[in-house]
């Protein structure tokens, strides 16, 4: 069960994201992934209490799963949400869906860490980076 609302944006498909197969390439959307993901942390006011306690998020591992293909010009409905928070770590889920038919093209998730900036190394999420994600 989600824990954050769900939040969504609408992109048009460029030109640049697809490959020589005709449709948007696999890398383009683990990048709308990531920008999501930093759009919706800092929508939720994730930022300020991240950075007082000087700690950052890194990426342990991504799942994509690929239903359809997209193509330039096609408007998506990107759609993510914070399925839970563990002690160091934190599941985000993304949808993209065709605006036109609502089709769901891909679904994916991405398994968050959160790191102490200087060292690189995990720590536990502390209170008030919890706090944004269930507020």
């Amino acid at each position: 069960m989600p824990i954050t609302p769900t939040y969504s944006k609408t992109i048009t498909v460029p030109q640049t994201a697809i490959d020589e197969n005709g449709h948007v390439n696999n890398v383009a959307y683990v990048q709308w992934m990531q920008d999501i993901a930093v759009e919706h942390y800092t929508a939720i006011g994730g930022a300020s209490p991240m950075q007082k306690v000087g700690a950052t998020w890194v990426a342990r591992s991504h799942l994509i799963e690929y239903l359809l293909p997209a193509f330039a010009g096609e408007e998506i409905e990107i759609r993510t949400w914070v399925e839970n928070v563990r002690r160091v770590r934190s599941l985000r889920k993304y949808e993209f869906a065709r605006k036109s038919d609502g089709k769901v093209l891909v679904r994916g998730e991405t398994d968050w860490v959160f790191v102490d900036a200087q060292t690189g190394r995990p720590r536990p999420i502390p209170e008030a980076v919890i706090k944004v994600f269930t507020a």
